[in-house]
């Protein structure tokens, strides 16, 4: 269950808005990418054919390690859980969810726009921040579903995933059981990720310095999930 600290909600706007000019500006100038496939990992994909288990679980941990968007809405998730059975029910809700449009979405070759998708998963760790500081609850007066948003907000990190995968050009041939190891390469590299984050809090949270600066570590997570936003829209409307 998420814990809503009774804050009052900071002034962040002028800073959102410098962030997102940022992400504009390196947008414009070229610079904005969703997070891609390696070339050295697309190129190898695209020349082996047949059940290769190993390679696929492999690409999974290393994409979900290396995703920054994913590392960050899972901090958000867990930021104010302290007994394992919680963080077991909203981890596995958010695996469920991205394991369920991941594989639908590469089997069924959903084509959507990367970057229209990242500025969703962007939204995503918004969202979280903001419902870490109880934003919700002072500005409509209710608090909503932490469990279905986490499901919800899984689906589209799923979809996500499956823009990354469909990159790889994967074979025909094997492409079920690669796209079940790939998945399995995700949830390890999820839990990886996970037992840092849960060594780093529960370290962190022994300090006095946790809940002095609790409300700034989510403040700044909200501006990194805007400028992952605007950095992604911006590139959905200017990149062909």
């Amino acid at each position: 269950m998420t814990l809503n600290p009774p804050w009052a909600i900071w002034p962040f706007r002028p800073i959102v808005t410098a962030l997102l000019a940022l992400a504009a500006a390196l947008a414009l100038t070229g610079a904005a990418q969703a997070h891609g496939v390696d070339t050295s990992d697309a190129g190898y994909i695209a020349e082996i054919t047949g059940w290769n288990l190993l390679p696929y679980v492999y690409l999974g941990a290393k994409h979900m390690i290396t995703g920054y968007d994913h590392i960050l809405f899972l901090l958000g998730v867990i930021f104010f859980l302290y007994r394992m059975e919680h963080i077991g029910i909203y981890v596995s809700l958010f695996a469920i969810g991205h394991s369920t449009t991941m594989l639908l979405g590469v089997y069924f070759n959903w084509a959507i726009s990367s970057y229209f998708i990242d500025a969703i998963i962007g939204l995503s760790v918004v969202y979280k921040a903001l419902d870490n500081i109880g934003a919700f609850q002072r500005w409509l007066g209710f608090q909503p579903n932490t469990k279905a948003a986490t499901l919800i907000f899984g689906l589209f990190h799923g979809l996500g995933l499956a823009t990354k995968v469909l990159e790889y050009d994967m074979s025909p041939d094997g492409l079920l059981p690669n796209l079940i190891a790939f998945n399995v390469g995700v949830e390890i590299g999820q839990l990886l990720a996970l037992a840092a984050i849960l060594i780093v809090m529960g370290f962190w949270r022994r300090t006095r310095s946790f809940w002095k600066l609790a409300y700034s570590a989510n403040v700044a997570m909200m501006c990194a999930g805007f400028v992952l936003f605007g950095y992604q829209l911006v590139g959905f409307i200017v990149v062909p």
